[in-house]
């Protein structure tokens, strides 16, 4: 018999995508009543399996239904838009799938095993947000724990949603948290908690960059033990914003680490926050390699070691680790010019990272700015830059920085306005490419000009050089 919080109440759900279809099984399965509402017919059509379990499915809804107690919103839903402005008018609550799964997981303390045999106790919840390097920070995580023995799973915006893992019932949760769905909780308390940097991003939805601190902060709320990085000042400002003042405070380094921080020392990661100087593993453990993936993986050993993870557990996982796709993937070689699938770059951060990795570079870049600059980007590279590849909407943005500060360094535009323009953006890439050059695709914005998503990006890029080098000669003539 369902007793607990959400049962009988009138819920709405904003959003039927993959996040919006979890909060609303999980609701009906508390005794909720559920509406599902959204923007796009379609989308509510593939739900047609809620209506048999008694949700209504209403499209365009731009205010809540009279009596609603709850509307929990996908995360990307703006806080204007005409339905959460409404919402907020009316003084009904408003969640993100997050927070509801949350909810869900903290009920589990009094209610006892289920019929089904899953845990009765809430899951441990460690908690990783930033601008890069999240989702390799929580694959590396979760490679840890299972190396450690722990029923764990990556969720939250790395794919799975956060209530898919809390209704499977494990131990411990890899939560990938974005600033989108920070902003829709309120009481999320991780166990323990990471802000591993923070640059301009998403602007167009939070506004301003402090903006986009204050939602990435909330991770730190209610925290045992608050992370961050000491290497990133935002990421030391938000820990000293949001950390509770009896959160144990753990920092990581690049640098030979201080007491109370995990860093780098004689090739070495080393722990001296959760014991006296202990190796945790050797630099080559990390792969891909790069300081941005070793800042990666002491956060994660942090994380880990937070949990109480022995150190031999931190090597293991870091070896057995496998990177995602599109995030500085070798794609080919051939007459000495390497090429490199970063499509996960999908912000100025992120390529300053993915361009550091390589000496010599011709570039692929552009897509949506969603508001960031790439001013910094450009001049703090040009050195390492052969030439240029430009595509997207954004491209002039790029280009008028690249002449600003890298006068001297070809540049090229693709025109397409769709997928098709991966082809000969590569095609011009390899022609200026050089021996010794990396192509490197590491668009510092988001794909969905021309793209479906990064991935579709990243594919696209990986077929075009496959068809680019087949169609040249082996002798090169």
């Amino acid at each position: 018999m369902t007793t607990g919080r959400f049962d009988g109440q009138q819920v709405l759900v904003a959003g039927a995508g993959v996040s919006g279809r979890s909060a609303a099984e999980a609701l009906l399965a508390a005794g909720a009543s559920v509406t599902v509402t959204d923007a796009s017919s379609d989308r509510l059509a593939a739900l047609a399996s809620l209506q048999a379990q008694g949700a209504e499915l209403v499209a365009g809804l731009s205010e809540p239904p009279a009596g609603t107690d709850l509307v929990v919103t996908s995360p990307g839903w703006r806080p204007e838009s005409p339905l959460l402005s409404a919402t907020a008018a009316a003084g009904v609550e408003l969640i993100g799938e997050v927070e509801l799964a949350w909810r869900l997981d903290q009920e589990k303390a009094e209610a006892g095993p289920d019929p089904t045999g899953r845990r009765a106790a809430p899951a441990t919840w460690l908690a990783v947000t930033g601008t890069n390097g999240k989702t390799t920070t929580v694959g590396m995580l979760e490679s840890i724990l299972r190396a450690g023995g722990v029923d764990v799973v990556a969720c939250g915006n790395v794919g799975l949603p956060v209530v898919d893992a809390v209704r499977a019932g494990h131990q411990v949760l890899a939560v990938e948290l974005s600033s989108f769905q920070l902003h829709w909780s309120d009481s999320l308390a991780a166990h323990a908690a990471v802000v591993l940097n923070l640059a301009a991003d998403h602007l167009d939805w939070h506004g301003t960059l402090d903006a986009y601190g204050e939602a990435k902060s909330k991770v730190y709320a209610g925290n045992a033990v608050a992370v961050h990085n000491a290497d990133d000042e935002w990421s030391a400002r938000l820990a000293d914003a949001g950390a509770r003042p009896r959160a144990r405070r753990v920092s990581f380094t690049l640098s030979a680490p201080a007491e109370g921080q995990l860093g780098i020392d004689g090739g070495e990661l080393v722990d001296r926050a959760f014991g006296d100087r202990v190796p945790l593993a050797t630099l080559a453990d990390v792969h891909p390699a790069g300081p941005h993936n070793t800042a990666n993986a002491l956060a994660a050993a942090a994380l880990a070691r937070a949990y109480g993870i022995g150190p031999h557990a931190v090597a293991d996982g870091l070896r057995s680790f496998e990177p995602g796709a599109h995030r500085s993937v070798p794609v080919a070689e051939a007459a000495g010019v390497s090429y490199v699938d970063d499509s996960k770059a999908t912000n100025p951060h992120a390529a300053a990272a993915a361009l550091r990795a390589h000496p010599r570079v011709v570039w692929i870049a552009g897509g949506l700015l969603k508001g960031a600059d790439v001013e910094e980007l450009v001049a703090s590279n040009a050195d390492r830059l052969d030439a240029v590849v430009l595509i997207g909407r954004d491209r002039s943005r790029f280009a008028e920085a690249l002449a600003r500060h890298a006068p001297d360094v070809p540049v090229r535009e693709v025109e397409s306005g769709d997928d098709a323009g991966m082809l000969p953006a590569v095609r011009l890439a390899s022609e200026l490419a050089r021996p010794g050059s990396v192509v490197l695709l590491a668009p510092a914005a988001a794909s969905m000009d021309m793209f479906t998503d990064y991935a579709h990006r990243g594919r696209a890029f990986a077929d075009a050089v496959r068809a680019v080098l087949a169609a040249v000669p082996a002798n090169g003539g």
